[in-house]
Order: C-alpha cells, then structure tokens, then sequence
C-alpha cells in the first residue's frame, strides 16, 4: 500500500492531528515564522471557526490542512497516517478524494453555467453528488442556467460552495468565505455551509476576520504572530441569521 492509499483507508481518532507544526519563509533575519509549534485535535464532522489578523497564520494552516502547502516543522496526521511524507501526487489524491476547498474569490469558469461548473467536479471524484441537488442545497435550484456573469456575488459564492461540497468532501476548507459579501448574501452563504456540515458531517474550518462569525462554530481557533492563542468550544452557538457585521 502505497501512502496515498494509507491516508484513504486509515480510520479512527480525531481527522486531523498536528503536532508541532511550524511553516517558515525564507531563512535568516528575514525569515517570516508563519506558524509556529501549532499541537491541534480536529474531529471528525465539528465546525471550526478560525479567527485572527491578518499575517496570524490561520490561512496558512488551512493551506497546509488541505494539502496545496507543506510544514516546515511537525506532522499532520490525516485519519491516522502522516499527510507530511506524501509526495506531490499522494497530496493531489488526498486534495482530490477528501478536500472541498471554498474561497473569497469565486474561481467560477465564465463560459460555463452554474450546473456546469458544479459538474466539473464529477471528473475528479468517484461519486459525486448531483449537480442539481447540490445547487438546491444552497438555493439556487432556479439558476441552474445561468452564467456567472447573470449571477449576483452571493450567488457566484453559492455555486462555489455547492462544487466544493459536490465532491462530498470529509473536509470543507473555507478561507474568507463571506469576506466580499454584505451582510445579507453573507448569512446566506454560512447558511449553506451549516446545512453542508449538519447534512453531510462534511469537517468544516472558515477562516474569518469577523469575530462575530465565531459565534456560529462548536469551537473557536484563535490565532495570534503564528501561534494557537486560544481554543474555545461555544456552548450556546449562533445561527448564521443572529450574526452581524
């Protein structure tokens, strides 16, 4: 069994687990310490909310989570087997098969409708869930046919959840999700990723700067100069229409 293969069929414990993990760029005194000794369970089917600054390493760890960056330091475990000694290749099939990745800026193809560019993901994936009914899951079971550019922002996000989550991810990595949205198309879209996570158990982390979207996650991550500063669990969470920013 080759480590791609390891990382598919290892089972049990927490998703994911990091220990000691740092990610630095470049070396001397101009050396940037991204993350530094990060030690984090992740549970299966649990909603993180990521909160910090700008530069306070929340993005970086959500790159490293899904696989598109490598640590400098530490391990992350992936049910069970190390994610860090996968080469390239192993870490394209672990993108592929586990991870749904939804980010601020849309990445929509323009010449294809939204139906489309949610079944672009039946390509890559060995059982997909229906185009149609993941753009239902997130409201737009009436703009199937229409181009991004027909679309509100909101509503190019959506179909952009609806891909990711048309993969079935175990995973559902969100960076700044509703960072471009007002108020109203932003609840919205964490409406869509609440009923994905309730729905499909589907582990999903949003990074924000809104520390008001904190209060929608069972647990809290805040960052701070590269350092887990906090872990706190909500015990009364919010949903995604209480919140304000």
């Amino acid at each position: 069994m080759d480590r791609a293969e390891e990382v598919n069929a290892a089972e049990g414990g927490p998703l994911f687990a990091l220990r000691g993990v740092g990610k630095t760029y470049g070396e001397g005194a101009t050396a940037v310490h991204a993350l530094i000794d990060v030690n984090l369970d992740i549970v299966p089917g649990e909603l993180i909310v990521l909160l910090g600054p700008s530069g306070s390493g929340k993005s970086t760890l959500l790159n490293i989570l899904g696989g598109l960056d490598r640590p400098s330091a530490g391990e992350v475990l992936f049910r069970g087997a190390s994610l860090t000694t996968l080469n390239d290749s192993g870490l394209t099939q672990f993108r592929r098969k586990h991870v749904g990745f939804i980010f601020q800026f849309y990445n929509l193809i323009p010449s294809l409708t939204a139906r489309e560019n949610v079944e672009l993901v039946g390509e890559i994936t060995d059982d997909p869930l229906d185009a149609a009914e993941a753009l239902e899951l997130v409201g737009l079971a009436k703009r199937l046919d229409h181009f991004p550019s027909q679309l509100s922002g909101g509503e190019q996000q959506r179909v952009a959840v609806a891909r990711a989550i048309a993969k079935r991810p175990a995973v559902l990595l969100c960076d700044e999700p509703t960072g471009a949205l007002d108020v109203k198309t932003g609840v919205r879209v964490l409406e869509a990723l609440q009923e994905v996570n309730e729905r499909y158990g589907s582990t999903t982390l949003i990074v924000t700067h809104n520390a008001d979207v904190a209060r929608m996650g069972a647990r809290v991550i805040r960052f701070g100069d590269g350092r887990v500063r906090s872990v706190e669990v909500n015990a009364d969470r919010a949903a995604p229409s209480q919140l304000v920013w």
